[in-house]
């Protein structure tokens, strides 16, 4: 198991705010909890591979949006927010490193890899202001051979898909009731925006946000061990927990 991050760049104060009212990011704290991020990582037992990094990239440390990785495939994205494709700067090389296929997306065609949920076989791509229709279709063109459902998703008021659902290892989607259509049929509310979002570290544990502890309650009621982590500088950017890795469980 491993798990891809990238380092805060020294301009991270300088990301893009979106959805959120842009606020001061203390960017050494940030250095801090991310450090704080990767450990959590380590101790779960992921092996941490470091992406390049990108000193004039404010956004690089969300290298989630960087590639969706299904099987042996590594599909590099192609940012809706142009200024953010300087990211995907030697991505190619360290995926082709780590022993994956390799496919692009091109234009005209957007695509995060926030907008992508995998359940299984199905893969749930948001529609959003960063990932378009050609994006979906060029998703569904790569991975439906490899036996993927790829299903379509209107996103609305959030960046991404998953700002506004992710989903426990039983398959259940978590989120906060109005954050998408009426879609998904096994649904958990849970009582705090940031209690969406979750990084699966194991069929029973799963790392959260320090700050839904109510949330994180309604997990361990439900059986699984939630692993606080204090994010506060990347949330000021419309991060979350998910935004800061991409974990890689096929071995390849």
């Amino acid at each position: 198991m491993r798990a891809l991050v990238r380092r805060p760049s020294p301009r991270l104060a300088e990301g893009i705010v979106t959805h959120a009212e842009r606020r001061a990011v203390d960017v050494e704290l940030a250095r801090d909890q991310w450090d704080a991020y990767v450990s959590e990582l380590e101790r779960a037992g992921w092996e941490v591979v470091e992406a390049p990094a990108l000193d004039d990239c404010p956004d690089g440390v969300f290298v989630e949006d960087c590639a969706v990785v299904y099987g042996d495939l590594a599909v590099l994205a192609r940012p809706g927010a142009a200024e953010r494709r300087a990211e995907l700067a030697g991505m190619c090389d360290l995926f082709a490193g780590l022993g994956y296929r390799v496919e692009a997306v091109d234009a005209p065609a957007t695509l995060h890899g926030g907008d992508v949920l995998t359940v299984g076989a199905t893969v749930y791509v948001g529609l959003s202001t960063r990932t378009n229709a050609a994006g979906a279709r060029r998703l569904r063109e790569l991975l439906s051979p490899l036996g993927a459902d790829v299903v379509e998703v209107p996103v609305r008021d959030v960046l991404h898909l998953k700002s506004a659902v992710t989903a426990l290892p039983d398959g259940t989607i978590v989120g906060r009731h109005g954050s998408v259509p009426p879609f998904f049929r096994d649904f958990l509310s849970v009582p705090e925006e940031s209690g969406a979002h979750l990084v699966l570290l194991g069929e029973s544990k799963v790392l959260m946000a320090a700050d839904c502890p109510r949330s994180a309650e309604l997990l361990s009621a439900r059986g699984y061990e939630a692993v606080p982590v204090d994010i506060s500088e990347f949330q000021k950017l419309d991060g979350c927990v998910t935004c800061l890795s991409v974990l890689l469980r096929r071995s390849v």
